[in-house]
């Protein structure tokens, strides 16, 4: 049993991921697709890009942060979530996917495009808007179901990717929070920063000295040379309801 099933693999779920995965909890995201963030023409509004940056491209290298933090991927769509119990003492869910195996977790995150109706089984509390149906959350995007969270677009929050990604890692701190894992708050500081004052390391944070520091900004900068050393050879995908000459392109 996965400790947290992330249903979706948008910006939202992305950045959810990065932080479980991290603090050592066992991370499978359920992608159904393409994020809906790949039919922005150039993101323009997320901090660090002065210039913007090429939305298919930041999915990409999203992806890798989280996989490189420790994520597994699963394309799916779930399409069904309930609780589950294993035995006497392991409580969870299991959630059915189209045409896959169930899967089995201590914990939903659900990080989707604002269709919840595979979490209706579940009572979480679902407001409908228009043909969406966003879930209702709480402080930490809980529900009113233990062990069921939203982030992003679900849960209601506003489309801007830096807002999801935003909302995305604070949800995974809540779910970290109540998995009870000795966890700080995900932080690398220069050698001595704790015990130069004569203090442990807290959990989730770790001290490097400059050699290693200057190992991990080399590497940093090495995967962003090779990222952006070619323009990506894709298009933003346009909406569904609008017919696209694939000739036009140039």
């Amino acid at each position: 049993m996965r400790d947290v099933c992330i249903v979706g693999g948008g910006v939202a779920g992305l950045a959810a991921s990065i932080f479980t995965a991290r603090a050592g909890l066992d991370t499978l995201v359920v992608d159904g697709g393409e994020s809906i963030l790949a039919r922005n023409a150039s993101l323009e509004n997320y901090p660090g890009f002065p210039n913007g940056v090429d939305a298919r491209r930041y999915l990409e290298l999203t992806r890798e942060q989280a996989r490189t933090a420790g994520a597994a991927f699963e394309l799916g769509r779930v399409t069904h979530a309930e609780p589950v119990t294993e035995g006497e003492l392991e409580e969870g869910f299991v959630l059915e996917t189209a045409g896959g195996e169930p899967l089995e977790a201590r914990r939903i995150l659900a990080a989707s495009w604002p269709n919840s109706d595979y979490l209706e089984p579940l009572d979480v509390g679902r407001m409908q808007r228009g043909n969406k149906h966003f879930v209702s959350v709480g402080d930490g995007g809980r529900t009113a179901v233990d062990g069921v969270y939203a982030a992003g677009r679900i849960a209601d929050e506003p489309h801007q990717a830096v807002v999801a990604a935003g909302h995305g890692a604070k949800v995974a701190l809540a779910v970290i929070y109540d998995s009870e894992v000795p966890f700080y708050q995900d932080w690398v500081v220069p050698e001595g920063y704790f015990t130069g004052r004569d203090r442990d390391v807290p959990p989730g944070c770790e001290e490097i000295g400059d050699e290693e520091r200057r190992e991990r900004d080399e590497v940093a900068r090495e995967t962003m040379l090779e990222a952006f050393a070619e323009p990506l050879d894709e298009r933003p995908t346009m909406h569904p309801s609008v017919e696209r000459d694939g000739d036009d392109e140039d």
